[in-house]
């Protein structure tokens, strides 16, 4: 449940535990590749008017190509997330702070774990840290061993 009615709230802090598809609507525009599905566990709580904390850890895989020797990959990723929550006009213009719309009837976490997705992903993996990359002049896969060009034996 990533869509938390406020009543529930009023009860108490409320697990939200839910699963994100790569399709999901809420990954859209970001260009992200995930490989399976994004993992949310987490617990919301009130604390104040219309203002809500959300603590989370997402988790999953993203898939993409190693920056050094272009080897597809895919590797693990798990975020904290911290969030405030607020239908507070002073802080809608707080970077931090999540806007709700008066009146707030529900608590949408999906925002901040697109936003907080986003922001934990690297442009450049790495398939390892050893990695030695493809050769500049030929292309070669140095991973595999030395190339036989010039430029691979004047660097060695």
């Amino acid at each position: 449940m990533l869509v938390i009615d406020l009543r529930d709230l009023h009860k108490g802090p409320v697990e939200t535990v839910g699963r994100l598809e790569p399709a999901d609507p809420a990954f859209e525009g970001l260009g992200l590749e995930l490989d399976g599905p994004v993992e949310v566990r987490g617990r919301l709580q009130e604390t104040g008017q219309a203002e809500f904390f959300w603590h989370a850890t997402l988790t999953g895989r993203f898939r993409g190509a190693c920056r050094r020797c272009l080897t597809e990959i895919t590797y693990p990723f798990a975020t904290d997330v911290d969030a405030l929550f607020s239908a507070n006009p002073d802080a809608a213009d707080d970077p931090s702070v999540y806007p709700l719309d008066q009146p707030v009837s529900r608590v949408d976490v999906r925002h901040a774990v697109r936003e907080e997705l986003a922001l934990s992903s690297t442009g450049f993996p790495l398939c390892r840290e050893d990695c030695a990359g493809l050769c500049s002049r030929c292309g070669a896969d140095l991973n595999a061993g030395p190339c036989s060009c010039t430029v691979s034996a004047e660097t060695n």
